[in-house]
């Protein structure tokens, strides 16, 4: 399935998208994609449902982030060799864990808000995991069961907030809009590798990343087995899995880094696609 939500900021409502590509609204079923709508429990709730008989949404204009109420955006620092390489870090022993606050979720198109006082305002094509059922000190064969699905992200980032301003990952990572999530949460069994996944990102037309969930160094089960033994997963936390090589930062022999009025493409195999425009704050 692919689950979704539409409307205005704060006033989205749950959708499906069915097989011929149109979206069914969810509303008389659950009360949003969240929460326990994400559940294995929930899932099967809203599989069992027809789509055809679920009102039709004509023009469902803005989407909004694909899932609502998120409780954790946990993030994956260097988790592709060949993104580690062009920055010119060592591979991790472990995975590089920081959080991106849940302030700067928004829709899959929403503009992109180049902060105040921003150098480096960079992109990053990102795998999404959704997390199902709880998770808590999961092994990594069991780890699979709590997922719900994925979804594509763009993990914006401050590069300057990140990097020279204390050490600090997640001041980099957080200002609003610097979340983009959507258009839809593909449950698990849509689709077949995780980790054989082409990816791509754009910049007014130019490719900038163009890369594959295959160089992952810590795969998907992985990165579930291993955050659940430092804090409990919850329904509807998002794990943002890291980005392949073609990020500005990296860009040579000068980094290149975002303005207003740019346009952002990207996405995923299987979980469509974004497109932003950037705008500076006010």
């Amino acid at each position: 399935m692919k689950l979704l939500r539409y409307g205005a900021p704060g006033a989205e409502r749950p959708a499906l998208l069915d097989r011929d590509g149109k979206v069914r609204d969810l509303s008389a079923h659950v009360p949003d994609i969240a929460g326990a709508a994400l559940t294995a429990e929930g899932l099967s709730a809203i599989a069992a449902l027809d789509p055809a008989a679920l009102p039709l949404v004509a023009d469902p204009g803005r989407l909004g982030p694909c899932v609502g109420r998120v409780g954790k955006f946990i993030c994956v620092g260097l988790n592709y060799a060949d993104h580690a390489a062009e920055t010119g870090a060592d591979i991790p022993k472990e995975p590089i864990l920081f959080m991106k606050a849940t302030s700067a979720i928004t829709g899959p198109n929403d503009p992109v808000i180049i902060p105040r006082g921003s150098r480096k305002t960079d992109w990053e094509v990102e795998l999404g995991i959704v997390i199902g059922d709880e998770a808590r000190y999961v092994s990594e064969a069991e780890a699979m069961r709590h997922v719900a699905g994925y979804c594509l992200i763009n993990d914006v980032s401050e590069r300057a907030f990140q990097a020279e301003r204390g050490g600090q990952w997640t001041k980099g990572k957080s200002a609003d809009s610097f979340g983009p999530i959507g258009p839809w949460v593909v449950t698990r069994d849509e689709i077949a590798d995780p980790q054989n996944l082409k990816m791509w990102l754009t910049v007014d037309g130019v490719s900038r990343q163009d890369g594959s969930t295959r160089t992952m160094i810590f795969t998907v089960p992985f990165l579930v087995h291993y955050i659940s033994q430092f804090m409990s997963l919850q329904p509807g936390d998002i794990i943002s899995t890291g980005t392949p090589p073609g990020v500005g930062l990296g860009i040579k022999p000068e980094p290149v880094f975002l303005k207003a009025g740019q346009v952002i493409r990207l996405g995923i195999e299987g979980l469509g696609e974004q497109r932003q425009t950037t705008v500076d704050a006010a």
